[in-house]
């Protein structure tokens, strides 16, 4: 199956194309960037880049794939935006998953040799004390769906069970279990959602009728209601 899969949720950008080639040979095309902004300018221009080197049209693709959130307003709307967007142009069906599971899949393969059974809490900084918290007991076993929760109700929320926490807010998780009571180990902190393990994913994942954003929170930056400056008269 040739799947063309891109993230743009979190601090950074990446594209991967993998499947065959028109003559049959394996194709494996990457790029990444790390970004906390400017997502909308270098997604399409990386995507072109990535399917130029893997030799492959629209027309060759089987899915599309994305992450669906959480993270930033506007990196996950760009995203899913543009999947839509690719989708709708080309017929090839679209698939999703969330930024939480990519980055847990990752982190089960990379602390495969030091995990010694415990669950993986990916944590990823949602700013102004809070974090986006999801927990994995393997790496497609997700123990309920992704939050927005307060580093102050995070020890409540984890328990004092033996974890480790991966992501960019995995220190103020670890310390936050650690002060409740409990035994949480930081790993990680700079894991991001990476495109490649979402196209390994994506065979395995069923399309979407409607691609649908999980935001979790509110953009920050809100339209003008009733404290709006009148408009001169013509």
């Amino acid at each position: 199956m040739n799947v063309l899969a891109f993230d743009t949720c979190l601090g950074a950008v990446s594209v991967a194309v993998r499947g065959r080639s028109a003559s049959g040979g394996l194709v494996a095309h990457y790029a990444f960037e790390l970004r906390d902004r400017g997502q909308a300018e270098r997604l399409l221009p990386m995507t072109a880049e990535v399917m130029d080197a893997a030799e492959l049209a629209f027309r060759d693709l089987h899915r599309i794939a994305v992450t669906v959130g959480p993270g930033s307003f506007t990196g996950v709307r760009v995203g899913v935006a543009a999947a839509r967007a690719l989708a709708l142009a080309s017929g090839v069906a679209v698939v999703g998953a969330t930024s939480l599971e990519v980055m847990a899949r990752q982190a089960f393969e990379l602390l495969a040799a030091s995990r010694r059974e415990r669950p993986i809490v990916v944590a990823a900084d949602a700013r102004r004390g809070m974090v986006y918290l999801q927990r994995f007991e393997t790496p497609g076993g997700a123990s309920g769906q992704p939050r927005l929760v307060a580093l102050d109700d995070v020890g409540r929320q984890v328990g004092r069970q033996s974890i480790i926490a991966v992501g960019s807010g995995a220190l103020a998780v670890a310390a936050a279990v650690g002060a409740a009571g409990g035994d949480a180990e930081a790993a990680l902190p700079d894991l991001q959602p990476d495109a490649r393990t979402l196209a390994a994913l994506a065979p395995d994942l069923a399309p979407a009728d409607r691609l649908r954003p999980l935001y979790l929170r509110l953009p920050d930056a809100k339209p003008q209601g009733d404290n709006a400056l009148p408009r001169a008269a013509p």
